[in-house]
């Protein structure tokens, strides 16, 4: 499977504050750092104009405060570990020597994105390029399934990932699992995933990875920060729509997991406590006005139907599917306007099935937040669908795999 990356060994039994070697090797890792973070920064688009040309070594000493010559050094050891790679020479804008651009390595070190949601199963890696290098889905029906297999054939599609990628020479940096319930971030476990019937569960033995380092989060959050890649708020709330209806908090462009983790499961928000019975054991959850299978119950649609049937009933102005978004956006309204008095974070990325019925779903919700928002009269609710693709959870996932290599580069060097 993946081999580790090298780290430095520390010399144990130093002195208070340490010996000058251990402070000169702390200094070299924060100084990779932040060059390494320089150099993503500007590819990513969020230290600079999107369309700016790529930074050079003077670019990055001039954005880090260090020496040109500290600067180089640095750079030549991230492009000996292949995590940056040098364009082509820049023409002389002025006397002296042309500048070279430097960029994340393509197709060198790539992060995998993993997830079980209730109808299909899917792994996907992405380079620091932050390109898609494989991309692997597989449908099924996932309700009240057992575990060990359903995790156990995700793991199996992995490994077959994994071993494509090394026998094409890239390094994997390890995964994130994506998961439709509460996982405790702390632990890792999963306690509860209504629409799977899973709980009190620890998923990653089961995946027998035991080489690959894998850590467990919640669809939704992974989901919302693959919105980050765009062009969004700093803060914002993603709501990720299928059978079930999570959400993720962005604020400064961070999740907020408050103590464990657990925010966000906006489609457990009471709508009607008359409603009908949520498969989390109580009534009248926006899961069961706004969830996938309740709005295609709803226009009359089996509930095993895609999404493009719906859509293409939607298109075709059908009553009783134009009648079950209204009645779905009405419902998702309600229940958004309770997050957005409590937090102030009035911008909504609607993500999921509901990135694409955002057309249909938009008008009712702003409504709604229009009609219950307090603040609304002097902060437009800006409802937007999501841009980050279909799965987006596997493409947060593999992310968040590569911004820790990015936060350690020293571990690759």
């Amino acid at each position: 499977m993946t081999a580790e990356p090298t780290t430095t060994q520390r010399t144990t039994g130093a002195p208070p504050g340490g010996s000058s070697a251990s402070r000169q090797h702390t200094l070299r890792e924060r100084n990779l750092r932040l060059v390494a973070k320089a150099i993503y920064d500007a590819a990513a688009g969020t230290s600079g104009p999107p369309d700016a040309v790529p930074p050079s070594r003077a670019d990055v000493a001039a954005a880090t405060g260090l020496t040109r010559a500290t600067v180089s050094t640095l750079v030549d050891h991230l492009v000996a570990a292949r995590l940056i790679t040098e364009l082509p020479p820049a023409a002389a804008q002025r006397a002296g020597r042309p500048a070279v651009p430097l960029v994340p390595a393509a197709r060198t070190v790539v992060g995998l994105g993993l997830e079980v949601n209730v109808d299909y199963l899917g792994v996907r890696a992405l380079d620091l390029a932050g390109q898609t290098v494989a991309d692997v889905v597989e449908q099924g029906a996932f309700h009240d399934s057992e575990p060990a297999t359903v995790l156990g054939r995700l793991g199996t599609l992995a490994a077959e990932v994994v071993e494509l990628l090394q026998s094409d020479g890239m390094r994997v940096a390890g995964a994130r699992l994506a998961l439709p319930g509460l996982v405790d971030v702390r632990t890792g476990e999963l306690e509860v995933a209504p629409n799977l019937g899973w709980s009190s569960l620890d998923p990653v033995p089961l995946l027998s990875l035991a080489s690959l380092p894998v850590h467990v989060a919640n669809e939704a959050k992974l989901a919302a920060l693959a919105e980050l890649a765009g062009e969004v708020p700093d803060s914002f709330l993603y709501v990720s729509g299928d059978v079930g209806i999570g959400a993720g908090i962005v604020v400064d462009r961070g999740l907020f997991l408050a103590e464990r983790g657990w925010n966000g499961e906006v489609g457990h928000v009471v709508v009607d406590p008359a409603g009908p019975r949520c498969s989390c054991g109580a009534h009248g959850c926006l899961e069961q006005y706004a969830g996938k299978e309740e709005v295609l119950r709803a226009a009359g649609l089996p509930l095993d139907a895609p999404l493009r049937a719906l859509v293409a009933a939607l298109e075709a102005d059908d009553d009783g599917a134009r009648a079950a978004l209204h009645r779905a956006g009405r419902a998702l309204g309600s229940a958004l306007a309770d997050f957005v008095n409590l937090t102030g974070v009035s911008t909504v990325v609607l993500g999921g099935v509901y990135a694409e019925l955002e057309p249909w779903l938009r008008d009712d919700v702003v409504a709604v937040l229009r009609e219950r928002v307090l603040a609304a009269p002097f902060a437009e609710p800006d409802v937007r669908a999501a841009r980050a693709g279909q799965h987006a959870a596997l493409t947060g996932g593999a992310r968040e795999v590569l911004r820790e290599v990015v936060a350690d580069p020293a571990a690759w060097v």
